[in-house]
């Protein structure tokens, strides 16, 4: 599977965003799809999971309330819908896929996702 984020961009805090991960090669219900983000002189770190069946999520105790992983199995497309944004959450933000055969199986761990693509920018002014 191949992927590709977008969506970022320079907002102010305060401001929402909603990034798209894109999926071709393979449907996004075979995989269990992760985003993470790094910021500089950090380590990549978990944002949000959704389970290949859809039925399991789970978001980052500092996103949670303000973000939201979802996907459009029709369009192939996994979202991070990001409300109430801080400046703390300046990092570039990547989407990974990653099998697991627990129909609820994540990580919140870049080792349990094996396929990543480049990442988008998010800048959140004060």
């Amino acid at each position: 599977v191949q992927l590709q984020a977008f969506g970022g961009g320079l907002v102010q805090a305060g401001d929402s965003l909603r990034l798209s991960c894109a999926a071709s090669g393979r449907a996004v219900s075979y995989y269990t799809m992760g985003w993470f983000r790094q910021a500089p002189g950090k380590e990549r770190e978990f944002v949000a999971a959704i389970s290949w069946s859809g039925g399991n999520t789970d978001h980052a105790d500092s996103v949670k309330g303000r973000f939201t992983i979802s996907r459009d199995i029709a369009k192939n497309t996994v979202y991070l819908q990001m409300n109430s944004l801080k400046p703390e959450d300046t990092a570039v933000y990547y989407c990974a896929a990653g099998i697991y055969s627990s129909s609820s199986g994540y990580s919140t761990s870049p080792t349990g996702y094996n396929h990543w693509g480049p990442g988008t920018q998010v800048t959140v002014s004060s």
